[in-house]
Parts: C-alpha cells; structure tokens; sequence
C-alpha cells in the first residue's frame, strides 16, 4: 500500500535529518488540503486532526471519534485516538510523553507544497504548543516534505510510467488527426474524448489540457486550445498529461505542418527542433545526485542562447508527482518568482521534466517536453524521447 509506504520513508527522512516529530494539522480537509495529505491519509478529515510520526518510528494519528474507524481501517498507523469534545487534551498528552526537542509543522516561505498549515491552523497549533511550554521547538517540515514528495518509489514511478505510455500512444493517434484547417479545439477535443474513453483524469485543468498551440502569433504556453486553425509551413505544439491512479504525466511534442510540395521541414524549422533536442540532452547528461537545478537550466539555456535564439522566460523542468508541478527542487535560474528552489540539491529518485523552448520566427514555438528519473549517478529518460520533428502532409 502507498501510504504505508511513505510513512515508512517519512521515518527514515526524520531520522535522517534529526528532527524528532512531524506533524500534519489539519481540518475540514476536503476543503483546505495539505499536500501531505495524500501520503499521510487519503480520507478527509472533518475535525481538527493531528497525524503525528516521530524520529523513533512511532505513528500516531488524533482525529475526531467519527473518522477514527477510517483511518484505523487504513492499517498504517500505529494508534489512532479518537476524541469528541477537542484534541488539545491527547495531543498535549502525547507530546509531553514523548518530549520531542524539535517539532516541524507544514510551512514553508519556499515551497508551496510543503506550505499546506494555514495561518489559523498555526495559530491554534502554537496556543496547544504554548500551554505547555512546547512552543519554541516548532519548526518547518519543509526539508521533511520535499524530500518525501522528491523521492518517488518503485510503486510512484511505475504509476507515473503508465501515465507516460498512455500520453505518448494519444499523441501517436492525434497525429493522424491533424490537418490543415483543422483549430486547436478540435485537435483538443479528440485528444480528451480518447482520454475518457481509457476512463483516465487529466494532469491538469482540463480547460487546457491538453494546451494545443499553431503558428508564431499564440497565447503562450498556460491557455486554453482556440479556434486558430492550424496553417501549413507552421509550426504546432502540444502540452498533455494524464492521470494513472493519482500519479500524473506532463508531455510536449512538435509538429511542422508541411506546406504543399514539400517531404521535408525547412531548414530554419529543422535547426529550431534540434537545438531542442540536443539542449534537452545535455541537461539530461549533467543531472544527477548532488548537483543544483540552477546549474542544469545554465546548460540548456547557454546552448539555446548559442545558437542564436533568446532564452526561454521559464525554468528549464519541474518535479512531477501526483501533479504535474509537485516539488521543491526545480531545475531553473536564479530569479526571483524561484526563491531556493533553484539551489536545492538534486537527489536520486526525483523525477522532473526538462522543457526548453524559443521562437522559430513566422513559424512558431519549438519545444518538447521529456520527463526523466534521476538515478544514483545519472538521470534517464521515463518518457520515450521525441528526436525526429513529426511531419504533417
């Protein structure tokens, strides 16, 4: 079973860091969830809930006396307390039992996924903490969290390579589909009425996702499929991924639409797909344990800058999970919008797309989109990657 799984792994991330207790608090779950949730408990927890895993392997989970039954039926944790009137009582009895020096609690200034306490629930938190004088060893988790998210087993991944063989064979069959003057709703639609038909969920909003874009004058890279028509001698793309039992796939793959007479791109197309190409290869070859994400996106950014193109106004590849954005550690620059994400160590067993892209002038965007799974000394491809630009008659 996943939960049992990665409160297994939480445990030894706990002792692997020092810190002596964990602590997701929540309520009223299925309306505010922390992105913890999902490894921890997937039930939704109406009253306030504590589930608590400590250094030396104790699970305890406190929850209101009606959900007890549901997450004792979960088999995960070790002893589950019920309460009726509130939780202040057996989470201060708890906690002074075991004394832990250190408590880390769900915020993060970095991360939002390992930001799931609001700032009420916080506040509540810290009054419990402060009556019996716990309140200064509160911590972030984000450490805890971002490593629990990052390191995927076996089972995360092979969910996420069924994900992946699904999403590549819809972009296999919507290629017979396109054609000029087709518009990319219509090219949306047959992708996501062959999606429902498997009975798969969408990486994403729906609205766009798939993201289908043609020619140089698009939206960008985040909007809903339009009724621009696909043209010949244009350039066409498309952002998809699919769901396999919460696990999510996020994919691009190009396409040239050829104009009439012609069996090949033309050469400036051509040289805009293998700039791609060999940019995702080279950050593909440096990524491994140890390194910083800002060093990966550096490499793929200078070898696009190189050959005469502006660089992309993104990070060069994100964490995917159980979303398709769903880690701390990103491969990108040192800007702003990304805080420290840029400079966390990459770590084995992180999966992350890498997604480069420019402007082929009165053409339109190149980019492809691969994900890949970061070994004990290297990365390999989970994704079948795309090396030939895929040619409409």
């Amino acid at each position: 079973m996943l939960v049992k799984e990665k409160v297994d792994q939480a445990i030894g991330i706990l002792q692997e860091y020092g810190v002596d207790c964990w602590i997701t608090f929540v309520r009223e779950s299925g309306m505010m969830r922390d992105p913890m949730m999902d490894y921890l408990c997937p039930a939704d927890m109406t009253w306030h809930s504590a589930f608590i895993i400590t250094r030396s392997g104790d699970t305890h989970a406190i929850v209101g006396q009606m959900e007890k039954q549901t997450v004792e039926e979960l088999g995960v944790w070790g002893r589950v307390t019920g309460y009726v009137e509130g939780i202040k009582e057996d989470l201060q009895g708890f906690l002074t039992t075991t004394n832990p020096e250190s408590i880390a609690v769900n915020y993060s200034r970095n991360s939002e996924v390992c930001d799931g306490l609001t700032h009420g629930m916080f506040l509540v938190l810290e009054e419990i903490l402060s009556e019996i004088g716990f309140q200064d060893r509160l911590t972030s988790s984000e450490k805890i969290t971002s490593s629990l998210k990052a390191r995927k087993t076996a089972t995360e991944v092979a969910r996420m390579e069924k994900a992946i063989c699904h999403t590549l064979d819809i972009f296999d069959m919507v290629t017979g589909f396109i054609q000029p003057g087709r518009t990319e709703k219509e090219i949306a639609s047959f992708m996501t009425q062959e999606a429902l038909s498997r009975g798969l969920s969408f990486g994403w909003d729906p609205a766009h996702c798939p993201a289908v874009f043609t020619g140089p004058d698009t939206a960008g890279a985040h909007y809903q499929p339009t009724d621009r028509k696909v043209e010949r001698g244009h350039v066409l793309n498309m952002d998809f991924g699919l769901k396999v039992q919460d696990y999510t796939s996020d994919l691009q793959r190009t396409f040239f639409v050829l104009e009439e007479g012609e069996t090949v791109a033309p050469l400036e197309v051509r040289k805009g797909f293998d700039t791609i190409v060999a940019a995702i290869e080279l950050a593909r070859a440096a990524l491994k344990p140890g390194v910083q994400g800002v060093e990966i996106d550096g490499i793929a950014r200078e070898h696009i800058v190189s050959q005469g193109y502006e660089e992309f106004p993104h990070g060069l590849g994100h964490q995917v999970g159980r979303f398709a954005h769903d880690g701390t550690a990103l491969l990108g620059p040192a800007w702003e919008q990304y805080a420290n994400k840029p400079f966390e160590l990459i770590e084995e067993n992180m999966v992350f797309t890498i997604e480069p892209r420019h402007m082929v002038p009165g053409r339109g965007v190149g980019t492809i989109e691969e994900m890949v799974l970061v070994t004990s000394d290297g990365a390999e491809f989970l994704s079948e990657p795309q090396k030939k630009l895929i040619l409409i008659g």
